[in-house]
């Protein structure tokens, strides 16, 4: 994994996996509070296959608030430049959680740019009486209220471990956290303690992100049509148990959207991390398939 900037109207920072040098380049886009880090252990088993990299979106990982506002809409337009101005054509996207609606928005926008698009528990709108997991619905909550959501997530940051803080985070998001080996674990605590110590506003890029997606989620007629157009073959992939995206507001997408591929695997919001094999024994047939490079 080959850490690098690009100026992309900031400093963005991005990893080169390697990879194929005749595959197709693939580009991995992390989730709300992620970074390039959510996919260390997917991007070595496709890149057999594939050119792989990732980036760390605007606010979030080393890029930090620098590189500009941290919005989902933002952020697609940040995507949409990293494709143009570093991989130089068009790539495969696959997206997790908050990256799957920053990689639906560009490549809604700009599908030249985009071959195919991989949704792994992508955020998407509330299916018709679903119910919302209550540590969810309350932490969300709670970054809607103005100066406390602030107050209590520079608190967080400032009183508890990073490794307590990344151990919490993966309670949430994994169906079982023991699934992701310590290295894993490690390697996010470290960059966690980096962030605080070189991203002072991380709080505030936290929540401008988190509340430009509510806010996207809670009118979603825009999103639905986003989706809707998209040209490119789409592969949906999501995990039962996910406390976040529940299963009903993806199957509700998969029966919305018939023409795309839809999976569900025994995992939580980021199988990437619980199960990668998994991930890539679907990924890998369908990028080889349906988006030829």
């Amino acid at each position: 994994m080959k850490s690098a900037y690009a100026d992309l109207g900031g400093r963005v920072h991005h990893v080169d996996f390697g990879g194929a040098p005749d595959g197709p380049p693939v580009v991995l886009v992390h989730g709300l509070g992620g970074s390039h880090l959510n996919w260390t252990r997917l991007a070595p088993l496709l890149t057999p296959y594939a050119r792989v990299s990732a980036l760390d979106l605007a606010g979030f990982g080393r890029t930090g608030a620098q590189a500009g506002p941290t919005t989902v809409t933002a952020n697609a337009v940040l995507l949409r430049r990293y494709l143009t101005e570093v991989v130089g054509e068009p790539a495969v996207l696959v997206g997790n959680s908050m990256g799957g609606m920053v990689s639906t928005l560009a490549a809604a926008s700009a599908p030249d740019l985009v071959k195919g698009l991989v949704l792994v528990d992508p955020s998407i709108p509330l299916a018709p009486g679903a119910k919302i997991d209550p540590r969810v619905r309350l932490r969300f909550a709670v970054n809607l209220i103005p100066g406390l959501a602030g107050w209590v997530l520079r608190r967080r940051i400032a009183t508890l471990p990073a490794r307590r803080r990344v151990e919490e985070t993966l309670d949430l998001t994994c169906a079982d956290r023991s699934r992701v080996p310590e290295e894993v674990v490690a390697a996010a605590v470290a960059l966690d303690e980096e962030m605080t110590r070189d991203h002072p506003a991380r709080a505030a890029s936290y929540l401008e992100a988190s509340r430009s997606l509510l806010r996207l989620l809670a009118r979603p007629a825009a999103y639905w049509r986003a989706m809707e157009s998209l040209p490119m073959p789409v592969l949906l992939v999501h995990g039962v148990h996910d406390r976040l995206v529940g299963i009903g507001q993806a199957r509700t997408a998969a029966a919305r959207l018939p023409h795309w591929t839809y999976v569900e695997l025994d995992s939580g919001h980021v199988p990437q991390l619980e199960h990668p094999d998994e991930v890539a024994a679907h990924l890998l047939p369908w990028l080889k398939g349906r988006a030829p490079s």
